[in-house]
């Protein structure tokens, strides 16, 4: 396979940005490669800049639910774009696409629209502080909530990758607050708020994890984390940015049927743009500005051309049910065929990653015992094959609705082909 243009391109990003991309899970180090660069894509393909082609399970990292350049998505964002780019003020979209996500997720009673994943976590965040008064939160080993200070604790995806538990550059002050437990561990909680009963503001979790690879949650795992943290006045937030949309129209709390008192939102709420959202119980949102003193703002917040791309996909899929259908029978297709090769797989919906451990993997710990050397080997494998999974071990398998069967069929084959 010829990258030679990419490698070019990589050569001189180097140059400009720090290992020559601009987030660390695109560098292709844990893999023992150099990153490709994207040209184009359409449906269900990528194609980089020296014209190969991949049939893509990346899919952006998740927004990408109904492929690449999806012509309604696409003509939403051009109609929007001709309105003008940003306004840094109110518009009618912002009320359209809060008033179709409080319908299909009623947890968020009031939401608030921002930009990425890490700036919904860090808002909500704040948000229970502000309303229970309390300092600690619980976060999970093996669960990434963006970069904010606070949460950079063990954290999933990269960190995990790159062997970092925690960054450089966060003072010990703004991590002190943050209590770490494992992962489908009811004791490691317990515990924690035996020792601060009356001190925890709130407990965040992704509700299906997938920055330590996916894993999801046990049974009564959910259920337990809602009744603990009613018990002791504390809430429950759910981060849904990689599983809202992606396992239902409900999210993972009406996958699960467990609901939180906060939730955040991103990836596919913006269809592939920049946006994402935070939101909860109406108490707990009327104490955020300009009604209440627990501050967040945005200048792009909301922007125009990003919700018009989310108003897009929500409505596709809030009007074709049968998309979850077939993800998951494309998703249980390339499952089946992993296990056939005899790896490792876990999966919810259309979420799935192979580990190369003999354990059940169940927490961060048992993930890491996963040899990323043969993940790097997998990966090789199946991208000079055309298959593009994601760089890392501990990321998901995105499937979308633009998988045709014939490419789940080929990628099933070359996958039950590994012999690695």
């Amino acid at each position: 396979m010829n990258t030679e243009k990419s490698q070019r391109l990589y050569k001189k990003a180097l140059e400009f940005m720090p290992g020559g991309v601009n987030s660390p899970v695109r560098a292709f180090k844990s893999v023992g490669m150099t990153p490709i660069f994207i040209d184009h894509a359409d449906g269900d393909i990528i194609y980089d800049a020296d014209g190969n082609k991949f049939i893509d399970y990346v899919c952006s990292w998740g927004p990408n639910i109904l492929g690449h350049n999806n012509k309604a998505v696409t003509d939403a964002v051009k109609k929007s774009c001709d309105k003008g780019l940003t306004f840094g003020a109110c518009h009618e979209g912002e009320i359209r696409l809060a008033e179709k996500i409080k319908s299909h997720i009623p947890s968020m009673e009031m939401l608030r629209l921002v930009n990425s994943g890490t700036e919904a976590v860090m808002s909500a965040v704040r948000a229970a502080r502000g309303f229970t008064g309390r300092d600690k939160i619980i976060k999970f080993e093996g669960c990434y909530h963006g970069h904010s200070d606070g949460l950079l604790v063990k954290g999933g995806s990269g960190l995990l990758t790159g062997s970092v538990p925690d960054s450089a550059g966060v003072p010990v002050g703004f991590t002190e607050n943050t209590l770490v437990a494992g992962y489908n561990d009811t004791d490691s909680v317990a515990a924690l708020f035996d020792k601060y009963p009356d001190g925890i503001a709130c407990v965040i979790v992704e509700p299906c994890a997938a920055n330590m690879g996916v894993v999801p949650p046990e049974k009564g795992f959910l259920q337990f984390l809602r009744d603990i943290t009613s018990e002791h006045g504390a809430l429950l937030i759910f981060d849904e940015v990689i599983t809202g949309f992606r396992l239902g129209i409900g999210g993972a709390q009406a996958f699960y049927g467990v609901m939180p008192d906060m939730n955040t939102l991103g990836k596919i709420v913006g269809g592939g743009m920049p946006l994402a959202a935070y939101g909860g119980k109406r108490e707990i949102m009327e104490l955020v500005a300009p009604v209440g003193s627990v501050y967040q703002a945005g200048t792009l917040s909301g922007n125009p051309v990003a919700v018009a791309a989310g108003l897009a996909v929500l409505e596709i899929l809030e009007n074709s049910p049968e998309i979850y259908d077939e993800l998951e029978k494309k998703s249980a297709m390339i499952e089946a065929a992993m296990k056939t090769a005899g790896l490792n797989v876990n999966r919810a919906g259309s979420l799935l990653t192979a580990f190369f451990t003999n354990e059940t993997v169940r927490d961060c710990k048992s993930a890491r015992t996963s040899d990323t050397s043969r993940y790097a080997e997998f990966f090789k494998y199946l991208f000079s094959r055309n298959i593009y999974i994601a760089p890392s071990q501990f990321e998901a398998m995105f499937v979308s609705a633009a998988h045709c069967y014939a490419d789940i069929e080929y990628t099933c084959n070359v996958i039950r082909s590994w012999r690695g």
